[in-house]
């Protein structure tokens, strides 16, 4: 998700790309793609795709804006040329990327709500990928690979949001400790890759019966 996360983030649950990124991705003046989304928030009826922000370089803040897909979509219509194409496909490529991955995440997270729960309350600001941190590296311990391969593996089609069903028993019971134990060192601010060790030492031990080499 890294290259993705370059050109389409996510707020709230929702995509979004911003007139930065755009600028620079499609070699453009920022002024000039401020100027066509003001445009564009005049029409009150695309007014809802756009939201005003700003962003800081050198201390200073700047205006930008962020949009959704739709939003995307209207501001890049007039973009032409070879180059212009194939960021327009790289951008498609990215908003569904993110979508999947929105709802593969909403998905874990009605399937572990304990668990999610404990993951929103250890940050300020909780953002997707602080969830799918947590789930692949217990999925990884436990299954050997994040879901996303899961699915690859076994089969499973890309489209189905959560891999819960394809799970055996013992499989969701030892994700389900684990997840157990991560609350607690969520809770106690353990450091993401110390949780880890701690995890992944007692699913080696208590879960799977083996000793861990120091």
């Amino acid at each position: 998700m890294n290259e993705l996360v370059e050109i389409v983030s996510e707020r709230n649950g929702v995509p979004i790309t911003t007139s930065l990124i755009v600028a620079e991705k499609f070699e453009k003046e920022h002024r000039h793609i401020l100027e066509s989304i003001r445009n564009l928030v005049a029409k009150k009826s695309a007014a809802k795709f756009f939201r005003e922000t700003t962003y800081k370089n050198r201390g200073k803040k700047y205006p930008m804006y962020e949009m959704d897909r739709d939003g995307f979509s209207l501001l890049i219509m007039g973009f032409n040329g070879k180059k212009a194409l194939e960021w327009k496909i790289e951008y498609i490529t990215a908003f569904n990327a993110m979508e999947s991955f929105i709802k593969s995440i909403q998905a874990a997270k009605m399937d572990y709500p304990a668990f999610t729960r404990a993951i929103e309350q250890a940050h300020e600001e909780p953002k997707f990928y602080h969830f799918s941190n947590e789930i692949n590296m217990i999925n990884c311990i436990v299954l050997g690979t994040d879901a996303k391969h899961f699915k690859e593996e076994n089969g499973i089609d890309k489209k189905e949001n959560s891999i819960r069903p394809y799970l055996t028993a013992e499989q969701i019971k030892a994700i389900e400790e684990l997840q157990r134990i991560d609350i607690g060192l969520l809770v106690a601010n353990i450091e993401f890759e110390q949780r880890k060790q701690i995890i992944k030492s007692h699913y080696t031990k208590s879960i799977c019966g083996l000793e861990v080499k120091t």
